[in-house]
């Protein structure tokens, strides 16, 4: 989400992680553009008022060479205007939300995203003989037993399991996981990797000493 105003930002990161969604936060413009590029996000929130680069030129930036893979972008402003409504969808917004809103239209536009299909997902993500299914929340190990996957674990495994093979850090799972929480336990992300190698096999997931943690390409 890029949202300049704490107030905004903190309310609906709260509600969002009460629904399940992991969610990064950023106050401006160049920051949003940046993290977006990652290509981990399934949805950005996008404000257009943002400071150092404005949501318009943050949605051009995002688009240009777009083949299609990036993340939905919903704008969500106080522009309400007809012409600045065109400008965003023209700049490549999927969908435009004009502030203020109740936080049940912005949820019903997340599950209608979720209906039509990210751009990341897939029926089932397969990598290092583990296979993630994320519409049922399940994943499948060397046993061939789909097992279920609480939130946490999920967000873990799906970070992990988009890039077979790259040694993923510490920090950078916790972003994964915990998104914008700020009390996060230094052990954490090890309980997780516990919990999900007991249920996929002791080496579902290898760690990479002094780097962090992978799991290998193939099937």
């Amino acid at each position: 989400m890029a949202e300049d105003d704490p107030m905004i930002a903190s309310a609906l990161a709260q509600r969002l992680v009460e629904d399940a969604h992991v969610v990064e936060v950023v106050t401006d413009g160049k920051a949003a553009a940046d993290y977006a590029r990652l290509g981990d996000f399934d949805v950005v929130l996008l404000d257009l008022g943002l400071p150092e680069l404005d949501g318009i030129d943050v949605l051009r930036t995002l688009r240009a060479g777009d083949d299609g893979g990036g993340p939905v972008v919903i704008v969500m402003t106080a522009r309400g205007a007809v012409s600045d409504k065109v400008t965003g969808l023209d700049a490549g917004a999927d969908d435009y939300l004009v502030k203020p809103f109740a936080y049940e239209e912005l949820h019903a536009r997340l599950r209608a995203v979720g209906r039509r299909g990210s751009p990341h997902a897939t029926a089932v993500m397969r990598a290092g003989g583990i296979a993630l299914d994320e519409a049922t929340a399940t994943a499948t190990g060397h046993d061939g037993v789909p097992v279920p996957l609480t939130r946490r674990e999920l967000a873990l495994l799906r970070a992990l399991i988009r890039h077979p093979g790259v040694v993923l850090s510490r920090a950078q799972l916790e972003s994964r996981v915990y998104g914008s929480e700020v009390e996060i336990e230094s052990n954490a992300i090890d309980f997780i990797i516990k919990r999900l190698r007991g249920k996929l096999g002791a080496d579902c997931i290898r760690n990479v000493r002094g780097l962090g943690w992978m799991i290998p390409r193939g099937r």
